[in-house]
């Protein structure tokens, strides 16, 4: 064995263990019993799916609003954030939130408000449902903003990426802005 090891260039001990049948070790989950209130629900990943009956015609305002962001940068290298609500039968932009920072969750919810005073004056419910159309951005589909959004009588609906049922025309003022503006 002292040949064997010394042309390999390795101690007798590490030869021998490597000789030993191999045990596999499990390893055990560790668990104390007050981990079922301490630990967080599992993220699964998955969304309530809301069902959108693919008509893309408001016929009058205030039934339907869309809201996306987007980006200027600036001359001295800031670059502002901005979100909007627009209603989808008239285009008029309603209501706005601008930032230097990452749009979040709270703004949009801020944006709702905003959106339903200029519209409605302070009302804390909508007198009827009205369509909030979005992607899928993590500052519309916080839990927090669906609840919200809920609570106020939206009905949230985060519409896929260049789809018929997209946003498009939140991107198409997007895309008109930044070309006359910016």
């Amino acid at each position: 064995m002292k040949a064997i090891a010394d042309t390999m260039g390795v101690s007798r001990s590490h030869l021998m263990e490597r000789m030993k049948p191999q045990t596999k070790l499990v390893p055990c989950r560790y668990n104390k019993a007050d981990d079922a209130w301490l630990l967080l629900t599992r993220h699964t990943g998955k969304r309530p799916q809301l069902a959108h009956e693919d008509k893309v015609v408001t016929l009058r305002s205030n039934l339907r609003w869309c809201s996306d962001g987007f980006e200027i940068s600036c001359w001295n290298g800031q670059v502002v954030r901005v979100a909007f609500a627009l209603d989808c039968c008239d285009r008029e932009i309603i209501s706005h939130v601008a930032t230097t920072g990452g749009i979040t969750g709270e703004m949009v919810r801020d944006l709702m408000i905003e959106s339903v005073e200029a519209r409605f004056g302070p009302i804390a419910r909508l007198p009827h449902a009205v369509e909030w159309f979005s992607d899928n951005g993590s500052c519309y589909t916080a839990t927090e903003t669906i609840s919200f959004a809920k609570d106020m009588g939206f009905i949230s609906c985060f519409t896929p990426v260049r789809s018929p049922q997209s946003n498009g025309m939140a991107e198409a003022f997007v895309k008109t802005f930044k070309r006359d503006y910016v």
